[in-house]
């Protein structure tokens, strides 16, 4: 059911963003067949950065938290996460991706002092049951490594959000413009680090595989990024969120389109389940309220 508060061209941008987040998974997917992942990742903020650095203003007061922040929540991040997706289909990273929900609400719990509600921590145990089901409770053949690579991805995403709290004066543009521009150097030492064979991708890669560069460092990342943040201003986290429940559905169709995957029921039952969980943890509406009061009362 589409929220009745928020207006048409809104859901709109809500949706897009689902669109553009989902199919960044099949895009970052195909390319990693040329490019190896975090090399690609580095591309990807080189792109953003340089369209966004023209915008941005002195992060006075805010270097340290905007460092941390980007080691954690965008170089490691991005590491982990799409060298997970190296070894998994578009759909079901797409789907482990969305234990980023309840990693937040849990350190939200352990590092803010947040009390999440009775359902968010009901949200929580189904989203990891998820988890469970899709990993076949340690059964998979080969991919294990890579699941947990995402998962991983997902603690530091969150991790990282929890950190970027700690920034003050910057909105979210100059928030996302700033770790792109410190992600660049990071990734490419990491990249430096774990991979082999930069030199020669970069030297044989086609068209295709820059196009999917400068979507995943344009649309998935500047327009993506400013579209979501600009929501957020707008609107309650608990009216938004829901949305991207849609990114998964979005990431398995593309995935079956455009790069002939499919994902066996036990898996497809799984992320039903995790998201499921996640739904419960999102549309939590009376926690979301609650920080708008507090910020209203000490006013």
């Amino acid at each position: 059911m589409i929220p009745q508060r928020m207006p048409l061209p809104d859901i709109a941008r809500a949706l897009g963003v689902a669109l553009i987040w989902g199919m960044g998974f099949v895009v970052a997917k195909g390319g990693s067949a040329t490019f190896p992942p975090i090399l690609m990742q580095a591309l990807r903020f080189v792109v953003t950065s340089a369209t966004l650095v023209w915008f941005l203003p002195n992060p006075r007061g805010n270097w340290g938290w905007l460092m941390a922040a980007t080691v954690v929540g965008a170089t490691i991040q991005y590491a982990c996460t799409f060298t997970g997706l190296a070894g998994l289909g578009a759909g079901l990273a797409a789907l482990v991706v969305q234990t980023e929900v309840p990693f937040l609400v849990l350190l939200g719990a352990l590092l803010l002092g947040e009390r999440p509600s009775g359902r968010k921590w009901l949200g929580i145990a189904i989203a990891f049951a998820g988890v469970a089901a899709i990993t076949g409770l340690g059964q998979l053949h080969g991919n294990l490594m890579s699941i947990l690579l995402v998962l991983a991805g997902a603690f530091t995403w969150a991790l990282g959000q929890v950190v970027v709290r700690k920034l003050s004066g910057l909105d979210g543009l100059a928030v996302t413009g700033w770790i792109a521009v410190l992600a660049v150097p990071q990734l490419f030492i990491a990249s430096a680090l774990f991979e082999h064979g930069q030199v020669q991708a970069i030297a044989t890669a086609g068209p295709h595989v820059w196009l999917a560069v400068l979507y995943l460092g344009l649309v998935m990342q500047a327009l993506g990024y400013m579209w979501w943040n600009s929501l957020l201003v707008r609107h309650e986290v608990g009216l938004v969120a829901p949305f991207l429940l849609l990114l998964p559905v979005v990431s398995v169709l593309g995935g079956a389109v455009f790069l002939g995957e499919t994902l066996d029921p036990m898996r497809l039952a799984g992320g039903a389940i995790i998201l499921a969980g996640v739904g419960l943890i999102t549309t939590d509406r009376r926690r979301a309220r609650a920080p708008a009061k507090a910020a209203k009362a000490g006013t």
